[in-house]
């Protein structure tokens, strides 16, 4: 493979931010599939959310291919449907254990309610025996401890622990303070570190392909997305609507679900930042090629989608930045 210097035209620049699409949208849920694996709970994020995505995904792939639009296009929402089935399993698999686990403890619960009953019914049935037998006791009860030998022992146990527990101060929490603030500012270097990899990634995918394909390049040739993907077709843009409908209506539940909580605890930033750079590229890869009106005409329902979902998705990222600083506060 020879290095080929880049003539960028309308094609070119297509197929680099449809490429960097597809590499954001491959990795976009890896970041939430492990969240919730690392937590054991998939509680951050709305079933809906999930549900109504992968529905419009499938209406998405649907339409795509009748439609014939870009490759690129078809191959995301062919992924998307898979990954969606993917998440939404992992939330179903996560939601049912921790049902499971909720009665175990309820029942946990009683049982130790039940047994300190017992045990106090035993205690204050024993002082009325030990009060009848004699002056000897009736003189004491007032001066009786009210606790047992054991309860005693747990008090003076748990007092100790809070002696020995040390008071924080100022300078201890300013301590405190400087590593929160030095681990969220690795974790956002960690972050721009991924999205700047896998963005470079998808550029030396669409180089490499682009050095291979000189010969195809020097003949003249139309553009893929014109010609036959400029017929509208009915059935197919009803789908590409419906799809659309769908990712925003998505995005709501969620939103609604992050404001209830007053949290986004659970939910990885990096999914909805890999999803805005993915909705970004691919409006400049489907813009790149023309912005005749009878092709945005044909284009129309998945570029609304995808301008929708974005605006939808800054609305979910300044909840983060909102409820963080809230917490830090």
């Amino acid at each position: 493979m020879h290095l080929e210097p880049i003539e960028l035209n309308r094609r070119t620049v297509s197929e680099i931010a449809g490429s960097i699409s597809i590499a954001c949208w491959v990795v976009v849920f890896a970041p939430q599939i492990y969240e919730n694996f690392r937590r054991k709970s998939s509680d951050g994020l709305s079933l809906m959310f999930i549900i109504l995505w992968l529905i419009g995904d499938i209406f998405n792939i649907v339409g795509a291919i009748m439609q014939n639009l870009l490759p690129t296009m078809i191959i995301l929402a062919a992924y998307y449907t898979v990954a969606d089935i993917i998440l939404w399993f992992q939330c179903i698999w996560y939601n049912k254990n921790n049902a499971n686990k909720k009665p175990s403890l309820n029942r946990t619960n009683n049982t130790t309610h039940i047994n300190s009953t017992n045990i106090q019914s035993k205690i204050t049935s024993n002082s009325e025996n030990d009060t009848n037998d004699g002056d000897i006791v009736e003189n004491t009860t007032e001066c009786e401890p009210m606790l047992t030998g054991d309860s005693i022992e747990h008090h003076s146990s748990a007092m100790r622990r809070h002696a020995d527990t040390p008071t924080k101060t100022p300078e201890m929490e300013d301590i405190e303070s400087r590593t929160t603030k030095a681990k969220k500012k690795e974790n956002y270097i960690n972050d721009l570190f991924i999205v700047t990899v896998v963005m470079f990634a998808g550029f030396l995918s669409w180089y490499i392909s682009y050095c291979n394909n000189t010969d195809s390049r020097k003949s003249p040739k139309t553009p893929p997305s014109l010609g036959d993907s400029e017929k509208m077709n009915i059935l197919a843009q009803i789908f590409g609507y419906l799809s659309a409908v769908l990712y925003l209506g998505s995005r709501i539940p969620q939103i609604l679900l992050n404001f209830k909580r007053k949290s986004c605890e659970g939910v990885s930033l990096l999914f909805f930042l890999f999803a805005c750079l993915g909705n970004i590229n691919f409006i400049l890869s489907v813009l790149a090629v023309s912005v005749s009106k009878k092709y945005l005409l044909v284009n129309a329902s998945w570029l609304i989608g995808s301008a929708g979902t974005l605006l939808l998705d800054m609305t979910i990222f300044a909840q983060f930045f909102i409820y963080t600083h809230s917490k830090d506060s």
